[in-house]
C-alpha cells in the first residue's frame, strides 16, 4: 500500500526557527540601529548584522530601510513591532514562571497598557522606582487606543497588565484587578474666560459652550470612553469643537480659548497654573474615577508579576 504525502505537524515550522531571533528582532525594531541593538543584547555588531540578514530572508522584507541619517521601519516592520513586544513579553513570563524573582538583577521586561493620563499621574514614581530597585528591567508603556477594547481578553493575555477604570467589557472570568488610585472629574476653562469668573458652571451653561473632548469617534458616542460616559451621565450633548486622542492634550486645547473640558483633577492640578487655566467644580453628579490594574489570571503565580503588582499598589498608595 502506497503511503500518502508526509503531513508536517503545525509546530514543525516553529521547531525549525531560531527563537533567539525574536529578541534580536525586538531590539532592531526598537533601536533602528544595528550597533545599538547589538549592544542591547550583548553580541557583536557583525553577529547582529547576520541576524538581520536572516530576518530579512525569513520575512522577505528589508525591515530596516536606509534613509538619510539612518534607518526607518518598513511598513511590515511597523506591523511587527507591537507583535514582537507581546510575544517576547509572553515568552519571558512563560520561562520565568516557577522561579524566584530578584528585581536587582533581573533583565525581565514588563509591558503595560495605559492612558497618557496614567503616565502623568503615576509614570514618574514608577520610573524612579524601577531605576532604583530594578535597574535592569525594561518597561514598555503602550498607550490606550479604542481599538484595544475590541477583544480585551486576548489583548491582556499578551501583556503584563492594563491600568483603566472598571468597565462592563472587563467583566471576564480570566481577568484579575486591584485598585490603584481614585480621582474625580472637574471642569477646566481659560482663566480669562468670563464664564470661569462666575464660579462653578451650571449644566445649562456647559450645554451652551464649545468643548474639547478626548477619544470621541467620528459618529456617535464611544460608550467605552470614560469621558463620554460622564457626559452621558450628566445629560450633556456638547458642541464638540475639538476632538483629540489624548488626555494630556486637552488642557492645551482649552487654554486661550472660550472652550471647556472635563478633566481628571490630578491631571488638571498639574497643568492649570502653567497653562493659565481655572479648575472648577463639575455640576451634577459625575461618577468617581477609580483606576485599577488589570491582568490575566495566568499571571497570578508569576513572582515577577506579583512584584510588579505590589510595586504599583505601593506607589499608588503614596500619591
Amino acid at each position: 500500500m502506497r503511503e500518502g504525502p508526509l503531513v508536517r505537524h503545525p509546530t514543525a515550522h516553529l521547531a525549525n526557527l531560531d527563537l533567539n531571533l525574536l529578541v534580536t528582532l525586538r531590539e532592531l525594531l526598537r533601536e533602528r540601529n544595528v550597533t545599538r541593538a547589538a549592544a542591547r543584547i550583548g553580541v557583536t555588531q557583525p553577529a547582529a548584522s547576520a541576524s538581520l540578514s536572516r530576518l530579512r530572508r525569513h520575512f522577505d522584507d528589508e525591515l530596516l530601510a536606509r534613509r538619510a541619517g539612518g534607518y526607518v521601519l518598513t511598513p511590515l516592520a511597523t506591523q511587527l513591532a507591537d507583535q514582537v513586544e507581546g510575544v517576547c513579553a509572553a515568552a519571558e513570563r512563560l520561562f520565568g514562571t516557577g522561579h524566584g524573582f530578584d528585581p536587582a538583577s533581573s533583565r525581565r521586561g514588563f509591558t503595560l497598557l495605559v492612558a497618557d493620563y496614567t503616565v502623568a499621574v503615576l509614570g514618574s514614581s514608577l520610573s524612579a522606582a524601577l531605576a532604583e530597585r530594578a535597574p535592569g528591567v525594561d518597561l514598555h508603556l503602550r498607550l490606550v487606543r479604542e481599538a484595544f477594547a475590541a477583544d480585551i481578553g486576548e489583548t491582556i493575555r499578551l501583556i503584563d497588565g492594563m491600568v483603566a477604570p472598571p468597565a462592563a467589557r472587563f467583566d471576564l472570568p480570566e481577568l484579575r484587578s486591584v485598585e490603584l488610585f481614585s480621582d474625580r472629574w472637574v471642569c477646566v476653562m481659560d482663566a480669562a474666560n468670563p464664564v470661569a469668573g462666575q464660579g462653578p458652571p451650571t449644566l445649562e451653561t456647559l450645554a451652551r459652550m464649545p468643548w474639547v473632548v478626548p477619544f470621541q469617534p467620528d459618529r456617535g458616542f464611544a460608550a467605552s470612553a470614560p469621558m463620554t460616559r460622564q457626559l452621558t451621565r450628566l445629560g450633556l450633548e456638547p458642541e464638540m469643537r475639538v476632538r483629540v486622542e489624548s488626555y494630556l492634550a486637552v488642557p492645551h486645547l482649552v487654554t486661550g480659548t472660550d472652550r471647556v473640558a472635563l478633566m481628571q483633577e490630578r491631571l488638571a492640578d498639574q497643568v492649570a497654573e502653567r497653562l493659565g487655566l481655572r479648575v472648577l467644580e463639575c455640576p451634577g453628579e459625575p461618577a468617581p474615577i477609580r483606576e485599577r490594574l488589570w491582568w490575566h489570571a495566568d499571571l497570578d503565580g508569576d513572582p515577577a508579576h506579583r512584584w510588579l503588582r505590589e510595586t504599583l499598589v505601593e506607589l499608588a498608595a503614596a500619591l
